[in-house]
């Protein structure tokens, strides 16, 4: 998985190319500074990873974080300014916005739906569903919004799912392969299934956690009798805002939102020089 700084380079190699043609009006010696402002209300996220870009880009620029990492902002408040060379300052500005905006809308919305299912027992998490390259930060942005996150790639928890158990030829032997393939005894085993049925199965297997796909509320509550603490039981599929509190209540232990990361709209942030 590449880390901030590899992300930041090859964002800035992607924008800049072979030079930036339309900043070499400006004069190399010219000073200035820039801040930025939300133009709607929202969480903020992505500060550091900003900053990140800025110093890539010219270690003399100062940055100034005008608000928490986190904080929740209104339309027309200023979240940061950045000082020095203009010339470093305008060839920064897209992706640094890019990042921000992203992270930003990410950490909202997920807000959004923790505070749906306050008073209740359910976790908010995430999925795999995040831009190819940008996982780390789209991950971060859940955190950042009071979320949870689910595993980062396919090495560090397993998921059986509805694909594996077909090529598998079942549950009983899904779980029966993992155990023979040497995985880590450490990792956490979950198993998708979509009946009370597999659900029993599943717990027969030993796994640790189920996710119950595409349930309905009755379903998932029987399945919540049904497991009695035994597993996590997370539920899955097609969870919008309207809906999550009633997910919630049904007892699950974490309701995993694709669309926290997939189909998230950024918040809208802009760079202006003074």
């Amino acid at each position: 998985m590449f880390g901030l700084k590899e992300i930041v380079r090859r964002a800035l190699a992607e924008d800049i190319g072979r030079g930036d043609w339309t900043t070499s009006i400006v004069p190399l010696d010219a000073l200035g500074r820039a801040v930025i402002t939300a133009k709607a209300a929202g969480r903020i996220a992505g500060l550091p990873v900003a900053e990140a870009v800025f110093r890539e880009l010219d270690s003399g620029l100062v940055w100034q974080p005008l608000v928490s990492e986190g904080a929740e902002v209104i339309k027309g408040l200023d979240v940061a300014e950045v000082r020095g060379r203009i010339v470093s300052i305008l060839q920064g500005e897209r992706v640094a916005l890019n990042f921000l905006q992203r992270a930003s809308g990410i950490a909202t919305l997920t807000a959004q739906y923790v505070a749906a299912v306050a008073g209740t027992k359910a976790r908010i998490a995430d999925t795999r569903k995040t831009v190819p390259g940008l996982r780390l930060l789209d991950k971060y942005a859940v955190r950042v919004g009071g979320g949870t996150n689910h595993r980062m790639g396919l090495d560090d928890a397993v998921l059986i799912k509805d694909n594996h158990i077909v090529a598998c030829g079942g549950i009983r032997p899904a779980v029966a392969a993992l155990r023979r393939s040497g995985a880590p005894f450490t990792l956490q085993v979950e198993v998708e299934v979509t009946s009370l049925g597999q659900l029993q199965e599943a717990m027969e297997c030993g796994v640790q956690a189920v996710l119950l796909d595409n349930m309905t509320w009755a379903e998932m509550r029987q399945a919540v009798e049904l497991a009695q603490g035994r597993v996590l039981l997370e539920a899955s599929g097609g969870i919008t805002l309207e809906t999550v509190r009633a997910v919630a209540e049904t007892g699950v232990d974490i309701i995993s939102v694709g669309a926290l990361t997939h189909s998230v709209r950024a918040l809208d942030l802009s760079l202006n020089l003074d």
